[in-house]
């Protein structure tokens, strides 16, 4: 997520807001956004989707690349565009999903990773299936933690959020429909 700050600067620029605009669109400080454009901060990724949410940008658009991936049906491991890195790590299977209705990723939580205390929602629904680890799962108001073959599946307008409880990486395969994150 190195280069998080010049694209939100970018996109933000392109859509004509200005750092006050934005940050009161999303409901964070001027100075959050500033200190996130500078590489001062990393946010989370509760934070960096409800900043995303208020350009109306998901997460699959924000990291893409602009190549398409027409009539391509095969990736290999090292051909998954990374859409996020750090403690929890997205590979999406393809880079342009503008004309998509399904979204794939690969994910790898640290221990101790979570997505934030900000909890995510966006306008899709998603399942995942554990392949490794431990997973605590919250939606809404239930929590539950998942372990190696367990999945989940919601409607990703409630509020969720992820943490790895566990003391190896979690790995997840997920999917997200339409690949609104």
């Amino acid at each position: 997520m190195d280069n998080i700050g010049p694209r939100l600067q970018g996109l933000r620029n392109q859509q004509g807001l200005s750092q006050r605009r934005l940050a009161r669109a999303a409901g964070v400080s001027n100075a959050t956004i500033s200190l996130i454009e500078h590489g001062r901060t990393d946010p989370s990724l509760g934070l960096l989707k409800k900043i995303l949410d208020a350009m109306g940008v998901s997460f699959a658009d924000f990291f893409s690349e602009q190549s398409h991936d027409d009539e391509r049906y095969f990736f290999a491991q090292h051909e998954l565009s990374e859409i996020s890195s750090g403690p929890i790590t997205f590979f999406q299977v393809g880079s342009d999903l503008r004309d998509s209705q399904l979204q794939l990723l690969y994910e790898r939580y640290e221990p101790g990773a979570d997505t934030g205390q900000t909890m995510l929602s966006h306008d899709a629904e998603e399942g995942g299936i554990l392949i490794q680890g431990r997973l605590e799962v919250t939606v809404g108001v239930q929590t539950r933690t998942l372990s190696a073959g367990d999945a989940y599946r919601f409607n990703s307008r409630l509020p969720h959020r992820f943490r790895n409880t566990g003391r190896e990486d979690c790995i997840i395969v997920s999917a997200c429909t339409p690949p609104t994150f």
